[in-house]
């Protein structure tokens, strides 16, 4: 693993580099969700290195990354991408972006105004359809703001298809990065935006041409499944794949089936 730091407009970025950059090579970019970092990709990245050059970035507010106080919005989170990407020179046109809730989102944004710099599109049990705050996504909220660990052991257990797979570990991480300055600010600000708004279907339309993988945990509590089929059938050019026993994050509960899935899709 090569941990990386970089400034973006004054901020210190975090990110994990692997693989090989060379003339043709092609590059993946993991984009995480709300309140979550890099490391919840665990050794995805890493082991898609051995074809891709693949990076995992903190987006600006989260993780290890600085926290200013900003508004953010999708539209924050589009522009820091953009700049991180022009920054570590993977704005070439040769990235599939990789966004798992919030950075579906994100990544669907980048894709619809950005057309020029994206390859293909993969979009993990993805926000965007949301005109409101699910109820698990309300008591997601709550639990970060009072940074209970009795409140978020709860809340992420409800995020898994099996609660014994929530591990003390992660509550832990979780607390310790939402109590620094400016965390639990920049946790409800992008909260507030993004499940409030929509990408819309009429412009989720015009990035039909581009090849998208959706894939969807079967038990996701906090997105349900039937968002899934909102982005398949509105994107053309899309394949859905729905995971059995997983969650919210089915990269973390079934990594395996989940690689095959991703590396079917890439090598098409």
């Amino acid at each position: 693993m090569v941990d990386r730091r970089l400034t973006i407009k004054g901020s210190n970025i975090r990110y994990r580099e692997f693989g090989e950059r060379s003339g043709g090579s092609k590059h993946l970019l993991f984009l995480h969700g709300l309140g979550s970092s890099s490391d919840r990709w665990v050794d995805l990245p890493e082991a898609f290195s051995r074809h891709y050059h693949t990076v995992a970035v903190d987006l600006i507010g989260f993780g290890d990354s600085d926290l200013p106080h900003l508004n953010y919005t999708i539209n924050t989170f589009r522009e820091f991408v953009l700049d991180f990407m022009t920054s570590i020179q993977i704005d070439d046109g040769k990235t599939t972006i990789i966004g798992h809730s919030l950075g579906g989102y994100i990544a669907a944004e980048i894709a619809i105004r950005n057309r020029s710099i994206v390859d293909s599109l993969v979009l993990i049990d993805s926000s965007g359809m949301l005109d409101k705050p699910t109820p698990l996504l309300n008591e997601y909220l709550e639990a970060a703001v009072s940074a209970s660990p009795e409140k978020l052991k709860k809340v992420f257990e409800q995020l898994v298809a099996q609660s014994w797979r929530v591990f003390p570990i992660l509550v832990e991480v979780f607390i310790n990065r939402i109590n620094r300055p400016g965390a639990k600010h920049a946790f409800e600000s992008a909260f507030l935006n993004s499940t409030t708004t929509q990408i819309g279907l009429d412009r989720l339309k015009e990035i039909s041409d581009i090849r998208s993988l959706i894939i969807w945990g079967k038990n996701d509590n906090l997105i349900p499944v039937g968002h899934s089929k909102l982005f398949e059938q509105t994107i053309e050019n899309s394949v859905l794949e729905i995971v059995e026993d997983a969650g919210h994050a089915p990269f973390a509960e079934k990594p395996a089936i989940f690689s095959e899935i991703l590396h079917e899709f890439l090598e098409k």
